[in-house]
């Protein structure tokens, strides 16, 4: 059977990141307390994924490193159409690095087994490196296509993709086995409706741990990690009112005149 697996991360919810601190000794988020939502991006991977599983039946598995509170965060991706989590989940991988992390997910995909495709987002939404896709692909030696805006697959050996570029988009043909990195213009995330909430409660979500993985500690965890976080910083933004008086006639025209000096018209 045809088999996509999508790498899904639990990020903090944006609403709260006031509340998410910067552990002093270990330099990493302490999430503790904060609620989690499906990084965006990796919705429109998991579509993408759930497009495929629509046409040509594929078995779409979600692969995930993170504290195993995050289950119903993966719940949801279950909700959504996916057939089964695995969750990777140990206090050895704590304070990983995107390289780390990629190597952590690479050990996952391996004892998975085959595939044909790795859909991930585009970039996480608390780290925004971009990194993990690129560096997931190299341990696993298989290609890397990021910024991906589209994908049709005419026939299962012959897969076209549309990848946005810095002038504009180009068309790729690619065969499996690959990784796709998904933008948020790539499709839209389908609807998610209450039976299939209550359905995905059945659904299976394995757990792994390092003894599953059987990776050297020194390679994974902060010690694994040769990046590392300096600071965390959330900037306040301010608006500056402006009062204006007169007639309404002069009002208006003042505005217009503000207006048309930002640019907007």
């Amino acid at each position: 059977m045809e088999r996509v697996i999508v790498c899904l991360k639990p990020v903090p919810d944006p609403q709260a990141w006031h509340r998410l601190r910067l552990d002093p000794r270990t330099k990493t988020l302490l999430r503790e307390g904060i609620p989690s939502i499906i990084n965006p991006l990796d919705k429109h991977a998991l579509e993408a994924a759930l497009a495929i599983k629509d046409v040509y039946g594929a078995e779409v598995v979600l692969l995930s490193m993170t504290p195993e509170s995050a289950e119903p965060v993966l719940r949801q991706a279950l909700a959504m159409g996916a057939d089964r989590a695995v969750l990777l989940s140990d206090k050895a991988f704590a304070g990983s690095d995107t390289l780390a992390t990629a190597r952590i997910l690479a050990a996952g995909v391996c004892r998975l087994g085959s595939f044909d495709l790795i859909c991930c987002g585009n970039f996480t939404l608390d780290g925004s490196t971009a990194q993990v896709p690129s560096q997931l692909a190299e341990f696993l030696g298989i290609p890397n296509i990021m910024h991906v805006t589209g994908l049709e697959i005419p026939d299962w050996g012959r897969w076209v993709i549309t990848q946005k570029i810095e002038q504009g988009y180009v068309k790729l043909t690619a065969e499996p086995p690959l990784l796709l990195s998904f933008t948020k213009e790539a499709n839209r995330p389908r609807y998610t409706s209450f039976l299939e909430i209550l359905a995905a409660e059945k659904r299976e979500i394995v757990v792994w741990t390092n003894a599953d993985l059987k990776l050297d500690e020194g390679q994974i965890g902060l010690k694994g990690s040769p990046t590392q976080m300096a600071d965390f910083i959330i900037r306040k933004k301010t608006r500056q009112g402006l009062r204006l008086k007169g007639s309404p006639e002069e009002i208006a025209q003042r505005l217009a005149e503000i207006i048309h000096q930002l640019g907007v018209i």
